[in-house]
């Protein structure tokens, strides 16, 4: 699917704007706090439901309005997609597809597939855990989107499970609810199959982040990426759901009894880790500022080559958001070559100098949510 038309209603700083969109290279070129990379946003937030740089969707709804609301008309060949999205804070948000509401916002997932490399990614390897494993998750939920359910419905269930261990802490093994063996049999129904998942995603993307990195850096590397799960006896050799689940099941016994001392969840995917090597090293606090760069970089090009590899009909949306101003030279006219060979490319940039010379494509320009030709 290609974006061919943007619309947005009290998202961000726009009151109002509708844009067309072609194949190829689009570069939005303005001051900072114009509203670059509010646009950029909401593409990903048809892709994803969910924002890049925020946690909340209060912050997307223009000030002084109650609602937001995106439009997105998607196509393919002969065949429009028109996904209108209602954001609403504090409240469900609502989702058509021409026209039709659906039951589940989730379901627009895997319309339209965007990868985003943006300044925050530097936390993907700088960063806690929780931002390699959403990573992870993300990229998950775009190749198979039935994964956003399990993604779901597993926090779910470590909420509940996490509020009745808090409820009974200090409380001896064996002198537990019953309620509690319930809620373990969801958590290791879905833990395991969402550490089954990501431990699947890690093979495959492997080979697409060493190519990746020796594209951009410019040199061979010896990138490496491995799962770290927090229950013993889980690995790349010992991915199957079922094994898993049988892991996690000893693990859980195991930690019965400091679960009920702290009152917490203590064992399943929530406490993994994506394990980031550069010569043996890890990345996270050895890696150079470039070094570190270049990984950040070729997890989210490894990620769209992966993404591309598996369908090229549906091949994703590459989107660059004013990452070219925090390369060098040479990594960004690295970037710049991988850019020119994608379907689909959304540039941002604070001065039009800042992306390389040869980019073409189309550029307009943004200034105080006003979009117009350069």
């Amino acid at each position: 699917m290609l974006l061919a038309r943007l619309s947005l209603a009290d998202f961000r700083n726009y009151q109002s704007l509708e844009i067309e969109l072609q194949p190829g290279i689009t570069t939005f070129v303005g001051a900072n706090g114009q509203g670059k990379t509010n646009l950029i946003e909401a593409v990903n937030y048809v892709a994803t439901l969910g924002s890049h740089r925020v946690a909340s969707d209060t912050p997307l709804v223009r000030a002084g309005s109650t609602q937001a609301i995106v439009r997105a008309e998607l196509k393919r060949d002969l065949q429009s997609t028109l996904v209108e999205i209602e954001i609403n804070p504090g409240r469900a948000n609502r989702v058509r597809i021409n026209r039709s509401p659906v039951p589940r916002p989730r379901e627009v997932l895997g319309l339209l597939r965007a990868v985003i490399f943006a300044p925050e990614d530097l936390s993907l390897v700088k960063g806690d855990p929780s931002e390699r494993r959403r990573f992870l998750d993300d990229l998950l939920v775009s190749r198979n989107p039935r994964f956003a359910a399990v993604r779901a419905d597993y926090d779910r269930v470590l909420r509940q499970r996490n509020s009745l261990l808090k409820s009974v802490q200090g409380s001896r093994p064996g002198n537990t609810p019953t309620t509690l063996s319930v809620w373990d049999d969801h958590l290791l129904d879905l833990g395991a199959e969402l550490i089954s998942g990501r431990l699947n995603l890690i093979s495959s993307l492997k080979p697409y982040v060493v190519a990746a990195y020796e594209t951009v850096a410019g040199v061979g590397s010896d990138v490496d990426m491995n799962y770290v799960a927090a229950a013993s006896g889980i690995s790349a050799t010992n991915s199957e759901r079922a094994d898993v689940r049988v892991a996690l099941a000893q693990a859980l016994s195991e930690k019965q009894r400091e679960e009920l001392a702290r009152g917490l969840t203590l064992v399943g995917p929530h406490r993994d880790e994506m394990f980031l090597g550069l010569r043996g090293l890890p990345v996270r606090g050895y890696a150079s500022h470039g070094e570190s760069w270049s990984c950040a970089l070729a997890l989210r090009l490894g990620a769209f080559d992966l993404l591309r590899s598996e369908g090229l009909e549906d091949e994703p949306m590459l989107i660059l958001d004013d990452v070219f101003a925090e390369l060098d030279t040479r990594r960004r006219d690295r970037l710049a070559q991988v850019a020119a060979a994608a379907r689909q490319v959304l540039v941002t940039a604070a001065v039009a100098a800042d992306v390389p010379a040869g980019m073409g494509g189309v550029t307009l320009k943004v200034n105080e949510g006003q979009v117009d030709v350069l």
